[in-house]
């Protein structure tokens, strides 16, 4: 049984430049009219509380969305503001959404949220969370196995968003050739892949073989982050994080580094860098 638990994460950095860059991407689905479907493979649990145990024990958060709360954001990042704002109308930062609460804030009345989750405690906690909406519906299967079960949805315009924990190590090749069948599959689908950047650099797997296999373009960004340490001074943790988007919108790219660059002050990161992986000919 896989033992990953979100809430201890919720609100990180990680979290942060995984879920503006989402906010872009439904940003530009909710342009149209015509309705759009989000398929979210690894769901968790909708949202999460910032001051429960969880989030407390390892305080990511404050390394994380507690940087941004009290800032004046750039444009570009105004819909992910706003998302968490909405959440905590009080003005004090207490919950933080889950990419499921992402997608609803920015979903219509016609549009669709698909919602997988195999972990036996977070399902029910989700499953109570989308109860109420008739617009989401919410699964329980394999991850890997939902990445083609699920799609196509009957919406035939949307994203898929897939960002497990890895603690499976064999998911670092096997995504991308799960990957490049559901492309193949439906191909005007826009698909967000979440990675860590840690010390074994397991996601150059990953990378490499979203190149061989994926079909369309595919652009990466990554933030870097400052790895905790333990008490011998070695460095632990993640040492960055990045997204690497199949069949990007227009523009993404450059809504993408200017957002990136405000984390890198903000959050006192690294570097921030977008690159494509991959651009097929015209």
């Amino acid at each position: 049984m896989l033992s990953y638990q979100h809430a201890y994460h919720a609100g990180s950095a990680a979290d942060v430049h995984k879920h503006i860059a989402l906010c872009l991407l439904l940003a530009h689905l909710a342009k149209k009219d015509k309705a759009f479907s989000v398929t979210d493979l690894y769901a968790g649990e909708g949202d999460y509380s910032l001051v429960g145990p969880s989030a407390q024990k390892t305080g990511e958060y404050a390394r994380g969305i507690a940087r941004l709360w009290d800032e004046d954001a750039p444009p570009v990042v105004n819909g992910y503001m706003a998302a968490l704002r909405r959440m905590n109308t009080d003005g004090a930062l207490k919950r933080y959404p889950g990419s499921p609460a992402l997608a609803r804030a920015f979903m219509r009345e016609n549009d669709h949220l698909i919602l997988n989750e195999l972990h036996s405690g977070a399902y029910p906690v989700l499953e109570r969370w989308a109860r109420r909406d008739s617009r989401i519906s919410v699964h329980k299967r394999d991850g890997l196995e939902a990445m083609t079960g699920l799609i196509p949805p009957k919406v035939r315009r949307g994203l898929v968003l897939i960002d497990p924990s890895y603690e499976i190590k064999t998911e670092y090749a096997e995504i991308p050739e799960k990957l490049a069948d559901a492309v193949r599959k439906w191909r005007q689908g826009i698909y967000v892949v979440w990675y860590p950047v840690l010390k074994e650099s397991r996601h150059r797997i990953l990378l490499d073989g979203l190149k061989a296999w994926a079909p369309g373009d595919i652009l990466v960004c990554e933030l870097a982050l400052t790895p905790d340490t333990r008490e011998d001074g070695a460095a632990v943790g993640l040492r960055g994080t990045g997204i690497a988007v199949v069949n990007p919108p227009w523009q993404f790219d450059e809504q993408m580094t200017e957002a990136g660059a405000w984390l890198t002050r903000k959050l006192e990161a690294g570097k921030h860098s977008v690159k494509w992986l991959k651009r097929e000919a015209a």
